[in-house]
């Protein structure tokens, strides 16, 4: 399940990557770039398209992200072979000799 999140968010990145190389930044977007698309859709629905896949692919991008985020709340599982927190203070505090007997 994580490889396929994975994948699905390096995809949603490329392709957000390439519909804001798209968009251009005074508002002409789409229709003053390429002229085929004001034939197309017109001018102000070329934009219109741009502006909802790029938020849609946003909104993708973070639900993707948050669902491949590890599981922490109630899940003991997740690292079995970390030290606890016991076993941490236990190993930081060094082991101590027991005193000498004075001499007398």
């Amino acid at each position: 399940m994580q490889a396929v999140l994975t994948i699905a968010i390096i995809i949603v990145c490329i392709l957000l990557i390439l519909v804001v190389l798209v968009q251009n930044s005074k508002g002409g977007g789409i229709s003053s770039n390429f002229s085929a698309a004001n034939q197309i859709m017109g001018a102000r629905r070329g934009t219109d398209f741009i502006e909802k896949a790029t938020w849609t692919l946003a909104i993708l991008l973070l639900v993707f992200s948050l669902l491949s985020s590890p599981k922490q709340a109630g899940s003991e599982d997740n690292n079995d072979d970390a030290p606890t927190t016991k076993d941490m203070a236990a190993s930081a505090v060094p082991a101590t000799a027991p005193a000498p007997a004075p001499a007398q």
